[in-house]
C-alpha cells in the first residue's frame, strides 16, 4: 500500500512538471508572435531585407543631421541612419530631452512602406551613449572612433 502511494506521487509530479514545461514554452511562443521579444536591426539589414508590415521591430542608430522636421503637433519625423543606409521614421508624441541630431536612437514600431511608425523612441541616456547596432554598423565600416 505504501508503495503504490509513493509511486503515485512520483507519477502526480512528474505529470505536474511537464505541464509547468509546456506552459513556459507555449507563453515564450505566445510573446514571440506578439512582438514582445523584439530584435534589434540596423537600417543596413532593413534595407536588405525588410520586415513584414505586421512585425514588430526595433532600429537603432544614429538621427541623421538636418533630417529631423517637426510637423503639425507632436509629429515628428527623421532618419536614422548607420551611415551605410537610412530608414526613414515617424513619430508622434513627446521626444526624450535627449533627442538631437547626429546622436543614438532606438526607435520602435512597424515599417509601413519603408517608413517606421514609431510607437516608442529612445534616446541616448548620456553624453557617449550609442546605441549597440550603430556601433557595430561604424566599426564595420571604419569609422567607428573611442572617445
Amino acid at each position: 500500500m505504501a508503495g503504490l502511494r509513493k509511486r503515485q506521487r512520483v507519477q502526480l509530479i512528474i505529470v505536474g512538471m511537464a505541464l509547468l514545461f509546456s506552459a513556459a514554452i507555449l507563453v515564450a511562443f505566445a510573446l514571440d508572435e506578439r512582438g514582445v521579444v523584439q530584435w534589434s536591426m540596423r537600417p543596413s539589414e532593413v534595407a536588405e531585407r525588410p520586415p513584414p508590415p505586421d512585425q514588430f521591430v526595433r532600429i537603432g542608430g544614429l538621427v541623421e543631421e538636418g533630417s529631423v522636421v517637426r510637423g503639425e503637433g507632436e509629429t515628428v519625423t527623421f532618419r536614422v541612419t548607420d551611415t551605410a543606409s537610412t530608414v526613414e521614421v515617424t513619430y508622434t508624441g513627446v521626444l526624450p530631452d535627449l533627442f538631437i541630431e547626429g546622436q543614438g536612437v532606438v526607435a520602435m514600431g512597424y515599417l509601413q512602406n519603408g517608413v517606421l511608425e514609431a510607437t516608442e523612441i529612445l534616446a541616448r541616456h548620456d553624453e557617449t551613449y550609442m546605441p549597440k547596432e550603430a556601433v557595430d554598423a561604424l566599426k564595420a565600416q571604419g569609422v567607428f572612433r573611442e572617445e
